[in-house]
């Protein structure tokens, strides 16, 4: 059985829709970079992390300028002193004060750390551009070089620079920049070619695009996410490694101190003298996995997988 209904007007109710609302954007549009840092501050560990750093390196620049105890005074008298008011930290076995150290200390190792991955970062994109980008034979012999020079240990060419260079803080970043750009230039390289043959690339070319501006106006830009990410990770490696040898021996000279030779004074006088141990360590520690932490957020902001 079947209903007539009968339509009419009084049926149908009209929407007033404005156009221009209709049309409006409800949320203003992001560039990658700033979509990005909007995600790396929805990253609480990573923020804490940034802001650590910053305190960090503002500390290493202003606390041995403005305290009242001096890095290099010794005060044979006051040796070996606990923790206090007066002393934060402790004085070592020479009476200084073992706080100015620390963060006299942090500025050699940010220095070596900051610095070394600088170099790694031109170095890297340069050779990892160049080898991705012509590809064939030239990417096949200087990607053959790049592993070479990773086949030599970094301890080896530490110890053959310091027979023919003074120890000190521009051998060790010699040293570690030797090999060190090899990770960034063959992460550069990857990206390379996997970008070179999409369609921006082919369009920059046909409109005249010589090879350079191909390399550094159009692909590099578009693998700042990676590097930025291998960047953040290079730096704690790198503080590591400085740590490394001048806990060895093979870093500053005396009475120039980072947290290496720092640690390596006060490991024999742990027992007796605990702080002079504990406080260089724990400031390499917290340093490393702040960096390890941040590089973990800026990669989960920048790359588009990881996306939640």
């Amino acid at each position: 059985m079947q209903n007539n209904i009968q339509l009419t007007k009084e049926l149908f109710e009209p929407i007033s829709v404005d156009l221009r609302q209709a049309e409006e954007i409800k949320r203003p549009s992001l560039s990658f970079w700033a979509d990005a840092w909007r995600r790396l501050k929805m990253n609480k560990v990573a923020m804490a992390s940034l802001i650590f750093i910053i305190v960090l390196l503002l500390c290493a620049i202003f606390i041995p300028i403005l305290s009242s105890n001096d890095y290099f005074t010794t005060d044979l008298a006051g040796k070996n002193k606990k923790p206090s008011a007066e002393h934060w930290f402790g004085t070592d076995d020479l009476g200084r004060d073992m706080f100015v150290r620390v963060w006299y200390g942090a500025r050699i190792s940010l220095e070596v750390g900051i610095a070394a991955a600088i170099v790694d970062l031109i170095i890297g994109i340069i050779w990892g551009g160049i080898a991705g980008f012509y590809g064939g034979k030239v990417d096949e012999v200087m990607m053959r070089i790049a592993d070479i020079l990773f086949a030599v240990p970094y301890l080896l060419v530490v110890i053959l620079l310091m027979v023919v260079m003074p120890p000190g803080v521009g051998t060790i970043i010699i040293a570690l920049t030797i090999t060190g750009w090899i990770g960034m230039a063959r992460i550069v390289r990857g990206q390379i070619l996997q970008l070179k043959s999409q369609e921006f690339v082919l369009a920059a070319r046909s409109l005249g695009a010589d090879s350079k501006r191909l390399i550094f106006k159009h692909l590099i830009p578009n693998t700042l996410g990676p590097i930025i990410v291998t960047l953040s990770l290079t730096i704690p490696s790198a503080i590591f490694a400085e740590s490394f040898l001048s806990f060895i021996g093979l870093g500053v000279a005396a009475p120039i101190a980072s947290w290496g030779t720092m640690s390596n004074e006060g490991l024999p006088a742990m027992k007796y003298y605990p702080w002079r141990l504990m406080f260089p360590a724990i400031f390499i520690s917290i340093t490393m996995l702040a960096f390890n932490l941040l590089g973990d957020g800026i990669r989960d902001a920048v790359d588009p997988r990881l996306r939640k």
